[in-house]
């Protein structure tokens, strides 16, 4: 059993396929899930993004916002998700702690590595908001970094397929799954699960991704419990 893990989870999964919002009840899913892994001993950190209420890149396509304002628009949706699944865990029974790299005491705590070590110890669920607090990085390399910085052994990235695939699953039927790849296989041009500045700082840090569907119940537990026959591993 892998002792603490990072899960990193896209905000459009929230959404429920609307594209827009919270759906209540993925929320409560992902939740239960989360807490799972935690029932099991597992110490949990959680990096979830933005985009179900805004991507940075897109509101800045046309040039009247700018790209920092607009990853920063980004950052504070992310906030919101956060403090949602935070609502939701404690609504189950289960203790966490949203912290964010953007400070802003009346909704959450300020992230402190100390302290995100501190409350994973103590049996709380630590959610990482508001990215790595920069422009120009994508909430991929903010869960990297944060699983690096409090000592995580496997960072699991959640999404809506079971692996990593050669190409698009849902446009090919006969699309291969990658049970295995190395780093640099996952940076090529064919492969879109992670952005290359993340995969790269997982390189340099020897930290395993594993890429498994969020949806499907009880994967973040078996990938936690080193069975990766429903998921990719990179490393």
């Amino acid at each position: 059993m892998t002792r603490r893990v990072l899960v990193k989870f896209s905000g459009e999964a929230l959404s429920a396929g609307s594209g827009f919002g919270i759906d209540t009840g993925v929320l409560k899913f992902i939740a239960q899930e989360l807490k799972e892994l935690r029932d099991e001993g597992v110490e949990v950190g959680v990096v979830v993004g933005g985009g179900n209420f805004i991507r940075g890149v897109s509101a800045a396509a046309d040039g009247l916002i700018k790209r920092s304002s607009g990853d920063y628009m980004g950052m504070l949706a992310t906030v919101i998700n956060a403090v949602a699944l935070q609502e939701a865990l404690e609504a189950l029974g289960h203790s966490a702690r949203v912290l964010s790299a953007i400070k802003m005491e009346q909704v959450c705590e300020p992230y402190i590595v100390r302290r995100a070590c501190r409350h994973l110890e103590k049996g709380r669920l630590a959610i990482f908001a508001a990215g790595t607090g920069n422009p120009f990085f994508t909430t991929d390399t903010a869960a990297t970094l944060r699983a690096i910085e409090v000592g995580a052994s496997l960072l699991i990235k959640a999404t809506k397929v079971d692996g990593v695939y050669a190409r698009d699953p849902k446009k090919f039927k006969d699309a291969k799954k990658l049970a295995a790849l190395s780093y640099d296989e996952a940076m090529g041009d064919d492969i879109k699960v992670m952005d290359d500045t993340a995969i790269a700082l997982a390189k340099d840090n020897s930290l395993p991704i594993a890429v498994c569907n969020m949806m499907d119940k009880g994967s973040l537990l078996r990938v936690a419990k080193g069975d990766y026959a429903y998921c990719s591993i990179i490393k």
